[in-house]
Order: C-alpha cells, then structure tokens, then sequence
C-alpha cells in the first residue's frame, strides 16, 4: 500500500515505523505546515492514516474525500462533528473507518464488558465505574475508549450514566478499569497498553480493510471479518 500520514506526532511515527517494516509506501505527510496543500498531496494513495488533533478532522475529512482516498481516522474528540463527517463520506461515495481505539485487544475488551454487563444487569447491588490514566500530552479527557466503555455499560446495565475518572501524567500510554463495586466484593476488567504498537497494528490492518469499500464503518467491523473470516459485514457506525 501507499500511505498517507495525516499529523506527523508519535502516533502517526510509530504507524510510519510499522508500515514501512512491513513493505509498504509512505507517500504524503500532512502536518500544520502543508496542510493546504492536502488536495493536490493525497491523490494516488491506496489509503489514509489521521492521527492529528480534533480540529483538524473536517478538513482532513474533506480532503480525502475530494481525492477519492479512503481514511482512517484515528483521532478522538471529534464525536461532535459525526453527523456533518458522515454526510461528507456517504454523499460522496467515500470511505472512512474510525473508532474510539484502534488496538485489536482493547476492541475485545468491549466484548468483554459487554458480556460483563449483561450478565451484571440482572445482580441488584453492584455499581460499576470506569478509571482511566493517560501520558500528560493526550488532550481529550475522558478518552474515547473510556467514553466508548460508559456507553456499553449503560446499555447492558440498563443504567443513564456510569461515572468516569480520568488521569492524565506521566508517560502512560493507557490504561482502562472498568470495575462493578458491591459490599461484599469488586470484580475488576483491566486493559493495560504497553506501547503505541498495538494500535499502530490496528490501523494498518484498517487501511488494508477499508480499501475498496464505500461508507462509514467502525473498527468493530473489521474485527467481526477477523473472528468470523467467511462472513462480510456490512454493519454501519451506530
């Protein structure tokens, strides 16, 4: 594959190391300095990589459409702007994949507490809470991986709102508690990442997916295609 880097931090240079490791290409990296030059830097890329800052999603968002270059979007904080980034890639034609966390382990970490929370839904006395711990520099607070947690435990617990605890320090690289607290004990779901490799992996194994298809799709998508290969899904981003 040719690759577009958009926003060129440590993120998007540990996705650079991975992709040029296994082969492929990285064509374009758009940073402040030459984002303007986006529509006439992107043509000709199998496929693109946003790991930047949120205020800059519309526009990446805009400029792979317009070049007919499908886009990962790894960036979080721009949930507010969902509606306005699908009517972009769906009135286009376009493709895009995103997801709240690209590592293939924290995505089975939401079926793990997915299953949790059903099984919990039906137990009076547990209350559940989510804890999550990032390096200083991460910007958004609560993550959208935590964010993405809460609103699966709301969902299977039948509960308006589970509370989240954020912390940012350090060098971090995440770590996400989700625990269901009772008099009698506290059962504990803990996903710990060691690096940014696993969700550099996750992304490349997105851009490999999302060529050739049309739409919005979340990672989840891709991960169904992993545990069950024989099976095409077609599943939207709720």
């Amino acid at each position: 594959m040719k690759l577009a880097l958009l926003g060129h931090g440590q993120m998007a240079r540990v996705v650079e190391g991975q992709a040029r490791e296994a082969g492929h290409d990285i064509g374009a990296v758009l940073t402040s300095r030459n984002a303007s030059e986006a529509l006439r830097l992107l043509p000709g890329h199998t496929a693109a990589i946003d790991f930047s800052v949120p205020a800059a999603v519309i526009d990446h968002v805009k400029a792979a459409v317009a070049a007919g270059v499908p886009l990962v979007e790894g960036t979080t904080g721009w949930q507010r702007d969902e509606d306005e980034v699908r009517r972009m890639v769906e009135g286009s034609g376009g493709a895009l994949i995103c997801g709240a966390n690209f590592s293939v382990g924290v995505n089975l970490f939401y079926r793990l507490v997915a299953n949790a929370a059903q099984l919990f839904g039906g137990v009076a006395g547990y209350d559940p809470f989510i804890e999550e711990a990032h390096h200083a520099r991460k910007r958004d607070a609560p993550s959208g991986t935590a964010l993405a947690l809460q609103a699966i435990l709301s969902r299977g617990l039948g509960r308006p709102s589970v509370p989240v605890t954020s912390t940012r320090a350090g060098h971090i690289p995440g770590t996400h508690r989700v625990g269901l607290d009772s008099a009698g004990d506290q059962v504990l779901l803990v996903h710990t990442a060691r690096s940014r490799a696993g969700f550099a992996a996750g992304a490349l194994l997105a851009a490999r997916w999302i060529v050739g298809r049309r739409g919005m799709f979340a990672f989840e998508d891709v991960l169904d295609d992993i545990l069950t290969p024989a099976q095409e899904t077609e599943r939207k981003v709720p």
